[in-house]
């Protein structure tokens, strides 16, 4: 991002059927985007001072889909690789998420999350928006990714199915995401899911300073190479499962490059 370019300008040039309004045909508005990058850049640059490897590999345009891993208590690796892709690309593009259920009973947050192109994870949602060639992020492991203790950062628990078949349904490349930082930044301990579900929310991460304030923690994003899967995805549970591996299995290859690249760094 050139260093006198405002976060209102790369918002200006993202590349959506924005009407005279400011809004996309999804409700996405342009205001509520520059707020929120605004605040998340700052965050971006500042205090988790995200490094990013690899951004070549989104396609500046067209239909994408951003596979990484999670951790870290709730969705802070989310919301950085959404802002490396605002502030790192040329021309700049807006991702989009799936966001949690559980986000539709928050005012606020609804609003935010819908104006800002964040949608409630259904199948027809994300079909909807890789028929627009959209750009859309997907976390397989879900709120299980999220929920991982501190000691477990590092590790990947099992993928939900769906992105695969749909990503074959609508012949989408998928751009596995290596994150690290997000567990750091975050270091949960314990869960409390019953306070939770009273809560409306499916867990409260603890932390040993026990509110989950997140920490000044680096967080690295590292993009590996688009996989190009063939089929209907209409293929046995057999066939979606190894394709599904084959991403999980890069997505790890991506987080120990990151781990082995960073080692180097603090011994040189």
């Amino acid at each position: 991002m050139a260093q006198d370019e405002s976060i209102a300008e790369r918002v200006n040039r993202l590349e959506l059927p924005f009407n005279e309004f400011g809004v996309d045909p999804y409700g996405i508005s342009k205001r509520h985007v520059a707020l929120a990058a605004t605040a998340l850049a700052a965050l971006y640059r500042y205090y988790f001072r995200v490094q990013c490897f690899g951004i070549e590999h989104v396609p500046p345009r067209g239909r994408a889909m951003l596979v990484g891993n999670h951790s870290g208590g709730y969705a802070i690796d989310g919301a950085m690789l959404l802002t490396s892709l605002l502030l790192e690309m040329e021309p700049p593009r807006l991702g989009q998420g799936m966001a949690e259920k559980f986000l539709n009973n928050i005012p606020i947050a609804s609003l935010w999350t819908s104006r800002t192109g964040q949608f409630t994870g259904l199948p027809e949602h994300a079909r909807r928006l890789l028929e627009d060639d959209r750009l859309l992020m997907v976390f397989p492991e879900g709120a299980r990714g999220t929920a991982k203790l501190y000691k477990e950062r590092y590790s990947l628990v099992d993928f939900g199915t769906g992105f695969m078949r749909l990503a074959l349904q609508t012949k989408t490349p998928i751009i596995p995401v290596g994150i690290l930082g997000g567990g750091t930044a975050v270091p949960t301990v314990a869960n409390l899911y019953s306070l939770g579900r009273l809560a409306g929310v499916p867990y409260i991460p603890v932390t040993p300073y026990l509110l989950p304030l997140p920490l000044p923690a680096r967080i690295e994003l590292h993009y590996g190479e688009p996989f190009h899967f063939s089929g209907t995805g209409d293929e046995d549970d057999d066939v979606i499962a190894g394709y599904v591996e084959q991403v999980k299995s890069r997505i790890a290859g991506l987080m120990e490059q990151g781990r082995e690249l960073r080692n180097r760094r603090r011994g040189a």
